[in-house]
């Protein structure tokens, strides 16, 4: 068991509602099952043989004895499917294949989203499946797709530049697909490695800036997945700065990493990254003024959402870079004494993989959701 209270049922439960106690709340026997559902030895032992018929569920015969035969123990097979994911950026991308508790099991390099999603979506399908195939996994052991963009996405249907991905995937998998934004998705994982937090801000600072909200413990993308655009909220600094997004002045045009690198040696984010630590004056300079810059928007994003970790990540962010340095400076500088009382500003737990990891918690909170469960 974990140390959460299982959650009481309001209606006679279904396997979905079982996978979950099991999952989710750590519940690890039938008789277990049966206190907290109400449900029937039969009840139970229908749901369980179902949940174990479909691959998620494993019964195994080393629970503890309470006197007498000990009690066959219930466990989540995190093995019992696949889920492909990929999240890309600008500048680069990742692909890998996760098991069914979100866990890596293989993942490579993919090509950034720079092309239309008409041209790129066939890649991503061709390369999960050579990933899968160098992986020795069964291509049938898939049960979902993720996929993180840099661009404003329609959540719902799961419309990318204009493409709906779902029948693509599902003509070359027979799975649903599930998309978001790149930043959302990063945010995500950074929640998986915060437990306990349920107000948590990621900013990213890469060739772009932008923000993923975590508030109550879920991702908020606003009413038409535009939440988190701060890279395109203005700064006295940015007078006159032309933007990509067609404004002048964006926090973005002066501090993202195409500005920075304008005013650098620097032939890509990585080798400015390498002369910040290895102590460039100037370099050091520029991301810390760079920092501070980002920092007076993040403080105004610190005083509306008020939340308990501030994640930085992106190809700029290191736990002694001076990037992180200027932010905390202008957060702790603009915020609000009570906003900043126990704010955490650290650097990101997972690095690239956070992004990965947050779409394959994109698509598991769907399909083995009961609703989702019970459908099949």
């Amino acid at each position: 068991m974990t140390d959460r209270m299982p959650r009481p049922a309001s209606r006679p439960s279904t396997s979905g509602d079982v996978l979950r106690l099991i999952r989710e709340d750590g519940v690890a026997t039938r008789a277990e099952l049966g206190r907290v559902t109400g449900l029937s030895r039969p009840a139970v032992a229908s749901r369980v043989a179902d949940l174990v018929g479909r691959g998620l569920v494993v019964e195994r015969a080393d629970g503890p004895s309470t006197g007498g035969r000990p009690p066959a123990r219930l466990e989540f097979n995190a093995a019992g499917g696949a889920v492909l994911v990929a999240n890309l950026g600008q500048s680069r991308g990742q692909l890998a294949v996760c098991d069914l508790a979100g866990r890596i099991l293989a993942q490579v390099d993919a090509p950034p989203a720079d092309t239309t999603a008409g041209k790129t979506l066939p890649r991503l399908l061709d390369h999960w499946a050579d990933l899968l195939a160098g992986s020795g996994l069964d291509p049938a052991a898939v049960r979902g797709v993720g996929l993180g963009v840099p661009d404003a996405v329609e959540h719902v249907p799961g419309r990318w530049d204009g493409v709906e991905i779902g029948p693509p995937v599902r003509d070359r998998f027979g799975v649903a697909a599930y998309l978001d934004n790149e930043v959302n998705t990063a945010a995500l994982g950074e929640h998986q490695a915060h437990p306990g937090v349920r107000d948590l801000l990621f900013v990213k600072v890469s060739t772009g800036i932008g923000a993923g909200v975590i508030a109550g413990g879920a991702i908020q993308r606003g009413a038409l997945g535009a939440a988190g655009e701060i890279g395109h909220v203005p700064v006295p600094s940015g007078t006159g700065a032309p933007c990509r997004c067609g404004n002048t002045g964006c926090v973005e045009a002066v501090a993202g990493g195409t500005a920075l690198l304008a005013r650098s040696p620097a032939a890509d984010l990585p080798a400015l990254a390498a002369l910040a630590r290895s102590g460039d004056p100037a370099t050091v300079a520029l991301l810390r003024e760079a920092g501070r810059r980002i920092g007076e928007v993040v403080a105004t994003a610190v005083n509306l959402l008020n939340p308990a970790v501030v994640v930085l990540g992106g190809g700029l962010v290191g736990a002694d870079e001076p990037l992180i340095a200027g932010l905390r400076e202008a957060v702790y500088q603009r915020s609000t004494v009570l906003a900043t009382r126990s704010l955490r500003i650290e650097p990101s737990r997972l690095g690239e993989t956070a992004g990965l990891t947050g779409c394959a918690a994109m698509v598991l909170a769907n399909i083995l959701s009961p609703d989702a469960i019970d459908a099949l």
